[in-house]
This record gives C-alpha cells, sequence and structure tokens, in this order.
C-alpha cells in the first residue's frame, strides 16, 4: 500500500506540475542557463551523480508552489549540465517516517550500487514530540523510477543528537566499504558523524569526522567528504556561524580509524545566494559543485526568498563549478568548461585603460552573459574600481574592488526595488601582479569570481529586461585593465 501511495503522490504532483509549467516557463524573472524546475519551489540539490552516460540532478522540491513544503526529490538528466530534461519526480512523502506537511524527502546523495541507482534520504515527520529525523534509502533498477526500502529507516539519531538535526547523508565508496557523512548537532556544537556499510542497507557508526569547537555554529547541514589531489575536502553549510554561508576544511584522512585532520579552512563562496553545495565526480575525473542560490531564513542578512513566487516558483541553482587543489591546499571553484559551448557574440581586447569617466562595456544582450578580464596591479593606482552590473531604468548593482582597504564588495541595494545587502570579503593582493575577474550574469542571479576562483560572490538581484547595461570606472586615480574577452550566452531553456 506504501508504494501504491507514493506512486499516487508523484502522479497528483505531476499533475500539478502539467497544469502550470506552460504558464510559469514565461516568468519574467526566469533564468537562460542556471538549472530551475518547472513549477515551485526548489532548495538543496540532491543525489548529484553521472549514471548511465547522463548527468543527474535531483533537487529539493515542492511543487505545487513557490514556497517551501512537504519535501519531493524532482529529478532531470542532462548531456552538459546546461540543457536538461524533466523526469518524473523519484520521490514523494508516502510513509509513516516521511509524510507530514512540514517534512517529507529531505536532502541525501546518490550512488550506484549492484547495477542499481541507490538514494539515500533523510525521511522527516512529526508525531507530536517534535521533528524526527532519520536516514532512508530508496533504489532504481532503471535511473527513472524509484522504490523505498521495506526496512526504512535504514539509521535513527545517536543517543545525545537532537532528532531534528540529524539529516543530509553523502555516501561514497571506498574500496569495498560504502561511507555515509551525515550532519548532526551534539551539546549545541555542529558535527559530521562518519558511518559505514557493506551492502548500503546496514549501517554502523564509525567516528565523528570532524566537529566545531563553537568556531563553525551548532549545526553542520549538507556535509559532503571527498578526495582531492593528495588531500581530502570536508565542506558543508553551518548554522550559526554569522554570515558564513559554505565552508571548507582541507586536510588528511585516514580510513583505518575514521579521523579527518584538517589545516586549512576557507569560504566556497561570500555572498548571499550560495548553499548546500554537493560534489560528485564527473566522467572524466572532474569534481564538480553545486550549490542552490538562495538563503534560509535564519541568516543575518535574509530579506525574504525574492519575489519569484509571484510567477508561481521559486529557486534554482548556482553555475556547476569544478573544484581545484592550489599548492597551498586551498581550493578553486571554476565555472564548468561546458559555459563555452553556449558562447556567442563575443569579442577580446588586450588592454583597457579605465579613469573616473563610466565606459559602457558591450557584454552580450547585459542580461545573460559572461565577461572576463585581468587587473595590471603594477600599472593600477586607483583607490577603487568599480563594476557596474544590470544598469538601466534608475537601478543598478555594483561590484567594488577596493585596493586600499583590500576588499571586495557586492552591493544590491539598488538593484531592483526589492533585494538589499552587502556582500564582503578580503581582497588578497600582496605581492600580486594581476587580479583576474570572470562574471556570470543571468535573468536573476550575479555570480563573480576574482582571484583564480578562490574569492566568489553569488547574488540573487531580480532585474527587469531594461537593466541591461554594463559599465565600468575608476577611483582616485586609473585601472588598467587586459585581456578582456566578453560573450553573450545563449538560452537553454527555450
Amino acid at each position: 500500500m506504501s508504494r501504491e501511495l507514493m506512486q499516487q503522490n508523484i502522479l497528483k504532483a505531476q499533475a500539478e506540475i502539467d497544469a502550470k509549467k506552460d504558464i510559469v516557463k514565461n516568468g519574467k524573472m526566469r533564468q537562460h542557463y542556471h538549472f530551475m524546475a518547472q513549477t515551485g519551489w526548489i532548495n538543496d540539490p540532491n543525489g548529484l551523480i553521472y549514471y548511465k552516460g547522463k548527468y543527474h540532478f535531483f533537487f529539493q522540491y515542492n511543487p505545487y508552489y513557490g514556497f517551501w513544503d512537504y519535501m519531493h526529490w524532482g529529478h532531470a538528466v542532462s548531456d552538459d549540465m546546461l540543457h536538461w530534461e524533466y523526469l518524473p519526480l523519484a520521490l514523494a512523502p508516502s510513509e509513516t517516517y516521511d509524510n507530514h506537511l512540514r517534512g517529507g524527502c529531505f536532502s541525501g546523495s546518490a550512488i550506484e550500487h549492484d547495477g542499481k541507482l541507490f538514494l539515500m534520504f533523510t525521511g522527516t515527520t512529526n508525531n507530536g514530540e517534535g521533528f524526527e529525523q532519520t536516514q532512508c534509502v530508496a533504489y532504481s533498477e532503471d535511473g527513472i523510477h524509484f522504490e523505498k526500502y521495506e526496512g526504512n529507516p535504514v539509521l535513527t539519531a545517536p543517543e545525545g543528537v537532537p532528532t531534528d538535526f540529524f539529516r543530509d547523508p553523502k555516501v561514497w565508496k571506498h574500496e569495498d566499504t560504502y561511507y555515509m557523512v551525515c550532519g548532526a548537532s551534539k551539546n549545541h556544537k555542529a558535527q559530521a558523524l562518519l558511518y559505514r556499510s557493506k551492502d548500503m542497507l546496514h549501517w554502523e557508526f564509525f567516528n565523528v569526522l570532524a566537529e566545531s569547537r563553537g568556531e563553525w555554529g551548532y549545526m553542520w547541514e549538507c556535509p559532503d567528504f571527498y578526495p582531492l589531489g593528495d588531500k581530502y575536502v570536508l565542506m558543508f553549510s553551518p548554522m550559526g556561524a554569522g554570515e558564513r554561508t559554505v565552508v571548507y576544511l582541507v586536510g588528511d584522512f585516514d580510513y583505518q580509524t575514521g579521523k579527518f585532520d584538517y589545516h586549512v579552512t576557507g569560504e566556497i563562496d561570500w555572498g548571499f545566494d550560495y548553499y548546500a553545495p554537493q560534489s560528485f565526480e564527473a566522467p572524466d575525473g572532474r569534481r564538480i559543485i553545486v550549490g542552490w542560490a538562495n538563503a534560509w531564513d535564519w541568516m543575518p542578512f535574509w530579506k525574504d526568498w525574492g519575489p519569484t513566487y509571484r510567477e508561481g516558483w521559486c529557486g534554482f541553482y548556482n553555475i556547476p563549478r569544478e573544484v581545484r587543489l592550489m599548492e597551498d591546499s586551498t581550493l578553486q571553484f571554476v565555472p564548468i568548461k561546458e559555459i563555452e559551448t553556449i558562447r556567442k557574440s563575443g569579442w577580446q581586447q588586450e588592454q583597457l585603460l579605465v579613469s573616473d569617466e563610466k565606459q559602457i562595456v558591450e557584454a552580450g544582450n547585459g542580461i545573460s552573459f559572461e565577461w572576463k578580464f585581468k587587473i595590471d596591479l603594477e600599472k593600477t593606482d586607483a583607490k577603487q574600481l568599480k563594476i557596474v552590473l544590470r544598469s538601466g531604468e534608475g537601478k543598478q548593482a555594483v561590484c567594488i574592488l577596493d585596493f586600499v582597504e583590500s576588499k571586495m564588495f557586492v552591493d544590491r541595494n539598488d538593484s531592483d526595488g526589492w533585494s538589499k545587502g552587502v556582500s564582503e570579503s578580503i581582497l588578497y593582493l600582496q605581492n600580486k601582479k594581476e587580479l583576474d575577474i570572470h562574471i556570470l550574469s543571468d535573468q536573476s542571479l550575479l555570480e563573480i569570481f576574482s582571484d583564480q576562483y578562490s574569492n566568489n560572490h553569488s547574488m540573487n538581484i531580480y532585474a527587469g529586461y531594461g537593466q541591461n547595461q554594463t559599465c565600468i570606472y575608476a577611483c582616485g586615480g586609473k585601472a588598467v585593465l587586459k585581456d578582456m574577452e566578453a560573450y553573450e550566452l545563449m538560452e537553454c531553456y527555450r
């Protein structure tokens, strides 16, 4: 009966999608090349995997309206992570452990096991004593239609961990054993718990992989753990760590003890709209991460989730990024090379002298575009360089590179009549000859990468079609730009 109930709930949700998708796709704030659902609300990326010749994105999904509620797993496949085919929903609430209006099938991951595609997810329910989160399994023969394991849940919260702070399993395989890291909280401090299994169904606790002593908050959401070069990376989204939304730790891991010894920490993105990234390995060996381009209401800078709910939807993903390890064990997060396949109408320029007079830059159509350049720091004496994006109709977003304070700011207070806030990060300029900038603009998102893709800002803005001017100017001197190139980016959805 429970299997039938899940199928009924999937068909019910699909009918809702089919009834609304043609209206929603014409929304003025819909993206051109960033991943989004056909209708409704999405948040965390789930189950990212390359399986049977396709990239699979699963995603936290409420197909009914543009607000968080009653979580399902949506599903789409792609050949290039840019053009998507939507498949039937993979999971819908149907069991005692996940069938709750304020719960459902929460975040998790995917892995191939015994020729089947396995999903591991957090079931969330409430039986009158608060929310209960447990780890559960579903599997599929064809990678499209899933069945929940009759023995669910396969894991419950360990002693000392509150039942509403035990979620987001990420699974991988090493040699002949499956491992899983799960976010938790104990004594008001965050933990990443490590489990292991031989068959994906029977799990044993191994160790506390890593934990906060207070510096990284009281809960780690969506932890992910993977090898990179000769190191290991733990990344997570911390609750209770101020404006930090995505943290990475780099160090060494011992499969004998299950302990992670990290010695480098960093931020994946300093903007307000990057959260819960999940990683997977592409067929060519690249480690790719995908994040949710939004924020939660408990964050100090949060205003709301934006006005797209008026169009019957909310949520999209940041551009997939390749993670690369630097010599000093810090990380780069580089937009996937597949972006080059949707470029058109491009131009290049070797050098540009920038003064205090605004210079118009032709960057595609000014809405969906890519723009790259380097600042020659040896020839630049300006105190600031201001990059004005999505300007027009009395509105604009501004990226400020402050060479005196060694800071980078992205100001969206005047960007759309809706969004608020200024993100900031440190610019590491000492002993550097140049600073590289890479900008990706879409209808409702700006992603600005700098300093070899180690210092990045993602900011949602809901700008109109008339906001299509791009310009640049210097303050307190001149700036010299070089190796400039810009492209319009083609539509991937219509």
